[in-house]
């Protein structure tokens, strides 16, 4: 019987150790059958256990697992069923309420670790800083990102460019202080704009992050607060194509 139980008990610590393996990859379909398949066999272990010390171990361990699996269960179910919806925004000309916050933030969840970032024009001083705010809100999330990587163009000038360079490398290093790498690289052939993020989420926008208009001064409402800047009439299409992809299905496009 003791034997049996050992067995039981090696079953469920290498099944679980798979399951975290798989969580650590994000293959989280795979990761909620393993934890299930753990959880069942450590069931087994607490109830066959004598040492009161090593059931109670056992049975906190459980809890986390199951907490886990659990919350892994509820990601992939949204996920799922999101990801089969084509949601597309029209911003007319001078609309107001598109901040960066509300555009990205249902994206910036615990399951992401990477974002990349597709525009050509990261180059003048304004689109810069227009990165620099979408840097900072995703270091104010609670997202655990470790690499966020910029394809864009140089700035034909060499002295634009030379300060283009600068403020981007400027950047990188503050980024390192919030324990994000940025990774840049310069394309003269790029003319895609969007942002992909490594939970599958794509977001593209005709304008890139460029979809503010200048204020009549720095003094203007809607300067600081992009939620009041007047915008640029853009599309903003959003999908998920890892799940887009698993599905045979057409998506269904949401305006």
């Amino acid at each position: 019987m003791a034997d049996k139980l050992h067995g039981v008990e090696s079953s469920a610590i290498s099944i679980l150790k798979r399951a975290v393996e798989l969580d650590t990859s994000k293959r989280y379909d795979e990761a909620v059958t393993c934890y299930q398949e753990g959880l069942q066999l450590m069931l087994e272990v607490i109830k066959g256990a004598s040492d009161a010390a090593k059931k109670e171990k056992f049975r906190q361990k459980m809890m986390e697992y199951m907490g886990r699996a659990e919350e892994l269960k509820k990601f992939v179910k949204e996920e799922k069923t999101a990801g089969k919806q084509h949601e597309q925004i029209q911003i007319e000309s001078n609309a107001t309420g598109y901040s960066y916050e509300k555009l990205f933030s249902r994206f910036l969840n615990q399951f992401l670790t990477e974002i990349e970032v597709e525009d050509p024009y990261v180059r003048s001083h304004h689109q810069i800083c227009n990165f620099l705010r979408f840097c900072e809100l995703v270091v104010k999330s609670k997202a655990p990102v470790k690499e966020i990587r910029l394809l864009t163009g140089s700035d034909e000038k060499p002295e634009l460019q030379s300060q283009q360079h600068e403020k981007l490398g400027q950047l990188s290093e503050s980024l390192q202080k919030h324990n994000i790498k940025l990774t840049i690289k310069y394309s003269d052939t790029l003319h895609d704009r969007e942002i992909r993020f490594d939970t599958g989420w794509v977001v593209k926008i005709g304008r890139g992050l460029d979809i503010y208009k200048p204020t009549e001064n720095k003094f203007s409402i809607g300067f600081c607060d992009f939620d009041l800047r007047p915008c640029h009439q853009t599309t903003v299409d959003i999908f998920n194509r890892k799940y887009m992809k698993d599905s045979n299905e057409a998506p269904e496009k949401i305006v």
